[in-house]
């Protein structure tokens, strides 16, 4: 461990205000006792108000009007920190190495009370991990690593719906994590407009020494919400979508990324939204089919019979 890390856990174990001998500092931290004697006069020095009580009982302890430094977490902050982990970790995080050592920091400079009531805590929740995609961590540090200092990257992107992947410049603005899929949000080169660009079909990246400016203002999560969302150009052909339903599956459909854009008026047992006919038709039936007879259609009478329609071509298809 760095000298720094080590002098800042000696500092963390102080915190606690029990009295600590050199003798356990050097096995918590695993360090030699003379090592522990040079750190405790390198706080000393620097300001930090220790008192030393020598004898048999003796050991080390801080003032009691010593203001805490910044790095130090309450219980509170420490299990935010633990959870948000365990989210992270879900997520496919690129920085999951990084992130384990942070954690190891707080088990190492906590005291056994704090250890155990943190421990308690983060034993409360768990998360469900998935399948995620070691093959892209390498990509998503460089994207980072490229947003954060302004570098066009490089890219050989296989687009969705085509058989042969294109060479792109792209200026990265924005790393996106959706529905479980990492996007990078940028300018392209070769369309010359904003695009996204899912992480996953990136085939080689690279970055070079162009430099780029974002431009002000610009929020990746207002674009990408709004690549995905159908426009209604024709405001004359905007109808009304009125469902009945279950107070807990209603809720449900109202927060869908797509259904909750257009929601217009919701009771106990009906929602209401305003969509283009033709998006009612495309898009909405199949939606609603997972829903199955927690729901029913009351408006328009044309979705009734495009349900039907699509019902009866899954039918036809899977009876071949």
């Amino acid at each position: 461990m760095p000298k720094i890390d080590n002098i800042l856990a000696i500092l963390w174990m102080l915190s606690s205000g029990e009295k600590i001998t050199a003798q356990h500092i050097s096995e918590k931290l695993e360090m030699n006792i003379r090592t522990v004697y040079r750190y405790i006069d390198t706080l000393s020095t620097s300001g930090v108000p220790i008192i030393s009580e020598p004898g048999h009982n003796g050991g080390y302890t801080l003032l009691n009007n010593f203001i805490e430094a910044p790095l130090f977490f309450d219980l509170e902050e420490q299990t935010s920190l633990y959870h948000a982990a365990v989210f992270a970790e879900e997520a496919g995080y690129y920085g999951g190495e990084a992130l384990n050592r942070a954690i190891s920091k707080l088990s190492n400079y906590s005291n056994q009370e704090q250890a155990t009531l943190i421990n308690q805590h983060f034993n409360s929740l768990e998360v469900i991990s998935r399948l995620s995609s070691p093959s892209l961590e390498t990509f998503l540090r460089k994207l980072e690593q490229a947003v954060a200092d302004g570098y066009t990257v490089k890219i050989i992107y296989l687009k969705s719906g085509e058989e042969q992947s294109k060479y792109r410049l792209v200026d990265p603005y924005k790393i996106i994590y959706w529905k479980n899929k990492w996007y990078v949000i940028g300018f392209c080169h070769l369309r010359n407009e904003i695009r996204s660009f899912r992480v996953d079909r990136i085939e080689s990246l690279m970055l070079t020494e162009n430099k780029f400016n974002r431009p002000e203002n610009f929020s990746a999560r207002e674009f990408f919400i709004k690549s995905l969302l159908p426009t209604k150009d024709d405001k004359e052909g905007i109808i009304c979508l009125v469902i009945n339903g279950d107070k807990s599956v209603l809720a449900d459909i109202c927060q869908h990324w797509f259904l909750g854009h257009y929601l217009q008026e919701r009771t106990s047992n009906q929602a209401v939204f305003l969509l283009e006919k033709d998006m009612i038709h495309t898009y909405v039936p199949y939606l609603l089919l997972p829903y199955n007879k927690s729901i029913k259609v009351i408006e328009p009478i044309s979705l009734k019979k495009r349900l039907i329609e699509v019902l009866s071509e899954l039918i036809k298809f899977h009876q071949v």
